[in-house]
Parts: C-alpha cells; sequence; structure tokens
C-alpha cells in the first residue's frame, strides 16, 4: 500500500494506471467506512493538483473544481440560482466535514442521500471526467447510475463539474427532512430552481433526492408548474402522486415508504413556494 499526492492530473492519471488505488480528497466517506480496516490498495490523494479546486466562470456557464470543498462552495459569490447549491453544502455534516468534504466526493459517493445531487441536477450539471484516453462529459442525471455506482470507468478520474449559463432571473431553494435539525442523514430533500416572468412561472426544475436509488428530476411537476401563479397555487393537483410518480421510496430505519411520499410532496410545495418568493422579491 502507498499514498500518492500528485501535483498534476496527468501524474494522478499515470498512478492510476500502474496499480491498485483509491482515489482520496476530503476523505469524508472513504475512512468512516474503512473503520478498523486498513485500504485495501493505494491512496491517490488528488487535493494538491493544480486546477481541481476553486469555482470560476468557464464555457459560458461556470466550472467547480473536483476537489472543490464544500466551504468554497458556501463562502463564493454566486449568481441566486446557486442558493440551493449553497444551502445544500451547509447540510453536509458538520462544519469541520463541510471544510474538508469535496464537491466531487459527494457526488462519486451515489449515495441516494447525498445532499449536494439535488441542486446540481437543477443547475444542469455536467461532470467533467478526465484519462489517458482523453475527456469526456457525461451529465449528472447519467453519471449516477444506482446506490453507489457511477458511470466512472478504470483508469477515470472526476476532475470537475461544469454548470451551464443560467438566467440571473433565476432563484432556486433546498429544504431537507430528516429525524433532527442537524448532522443527519436525509428522509428527503428537494431543491427548486424557478424563473418568473410577469407574476407566473416561466421555467421550474425539481430534483428530489432520498426518495428513489438515485436522486431525479420531476420532469411532470416542472412542466405543470409553468404558467402557474404562485400566489394562487392549487397545491393538492399539482403536488399529487400523479406528479411523484418517478419516486421509488423505500421503509428503512428512518422512516416508511408512505412517509418519504408524502413528505416529498409537501417539500416540493415548500421549496417551490421559497424560490417564488425569493424570485418575486427581486422582480
Amino acid at each position: 500500500m502507498g499514498y500518492f499526492a500528485p501535483a498534476t492530473v496527468d501524474d494522478a492519471l499515470a498512478v492510476l494506471a500502474a496499480g491498485d488505488v483509491v482515489i482520496v480528497a476530503g476523505g469524508t466517506d472513504i475512512f468512516p467506512a474503512l473503520g478498523r480496516r486498513a485500504p485495501g490498495g493505494g491512496l491517490l490523494d488528488v487535493t494538491r493538483i493544480a486546477g481541481l479546486r476553486g469555482i470560476a466562470r468557464a464555457d459560458a456557464g461556470w466550472r467547480i473544481g473536483a476537489a472543490t470543498r464544500w466551504r468554497d462552495v458556501i463562502d463564493a459569490p454566486l449568481p441566486p440560482a446557486f442558493d440551493a447549491l449553497k444551502q445544500a453544502g451547509r447540510e453536509v455534516g458538520s462544519v469541520q466535514i463541510q471544510n474538508a468534504g469535496t464537491v466531487a466526493g459527494n457526488i462519486c459517493n451515489a449515495s441516494p442521500a447525498a445532499d449536494g445531487v439535488p441542486p446540481l441536477l437543477a443547475l444542469d450539471a455536467v461532470v467533467e471526467i478526465a484519462s489517458l484516453k482523453g475527456p469526456r462529459r457525461v451529465p449528472l442525471a447519467s453519471f449516477i447510475t444506482g446506490v453507489r455506482r457511477v458511470d466512472l470507468r478504470p483508469g477515470e478520474i472526476v476532475t470537475a463539474l461544469h454548470v451551464p449559463e443560467v438566467s440571473g432571473a433565476s432563484h432556486s431553494h433546498f429544504v431537507k427532512l430528516g429525524s433532527r435539525r442537524y448532522l443527519v442523514i436525509s428522509i428527503a430533500m428537494v431543491a427548486v430552481l424557478l424563473r418568473l416572468e410577469q407574476g407566473l412561472i416561466a421555467e421550474a426544475r425539481v430534483a428530489v433526492g432520498a426518495c428513489a436509488p438515485v436522486a431525479l428530476r420531476l420532469t411532470a411537476l416542472e412542466a405543470a408548474l409553468c404558467g402557474v401563479d404562485p400566489a394562487r397555487m392549487r397545491a393538492p393537483e399539482l403536488f399529487s402522486a400523479a406528479q411523484l410518480a418517478p419516486l421509488r421510496p423505500i421503509d428503512d430505519v428512518r422512516a416508511s415508504a408512505a412517509y418519504r411520499q408524502e413528505a416529498a410532496a409537501e417539500l416540493c410545495r415548500r421549496a417551490v413556494m421559497a424560490a417564488a418568493a425569493k424570485a418575486a422579491a427581486h422582480g
């Protein structure tokens, strides 16, 4: 077992190609999962690679480096469309975890309850991947393929997430339900991004996490919300079982499937109303 801390992506890819290593950034998921066991292979620390940390304008949108900490996201001067992502960042464990845990780590962990995934789905995020064969990009909605499964091939490493340009009139909101207020795994969570025109919803993106094997966009609900006046919204019709049909919640120690389904509908309503209120307040 060895420890590798390359300074470039090319050096990291060479280490990946040479042997059995586990990619580590913040380590907030990997090390607790090991318990008292030693890692099965080497450790590839990507936190010293130039260009993998930070948030910047790029490619008619925004680039979030793979090793960007949640604290970096929370503190960054970003447009209102990123508010939900910042709110989710504040829900990622404790302050200590936010200072160490990375955005890409939250995604690659592929937990159904990963707080960062719904807001990134609402932002139409795309995953940037590097390998010795060359780079590729995969929409986040396709990158996470199941519980603890991602579209990451041998010899590949996530280098960034890209968020396409978002209208300055778009506002977002994130809500999370857990068994207590802080330091808790989600029972259900929702991220919403809205844009209003003349008081009506012109665009809506709604993503729900912890209610299916992977977080999902509710496209039928998004379509139903367009053209609606938030002040006259009829919640029972809009946030019905039919609109939430793609969700497949399970029974577990945190909640029953029926409770999750009901909670998801209410969280969608709250998040939509909160995002609409933000958009209306900023005209």
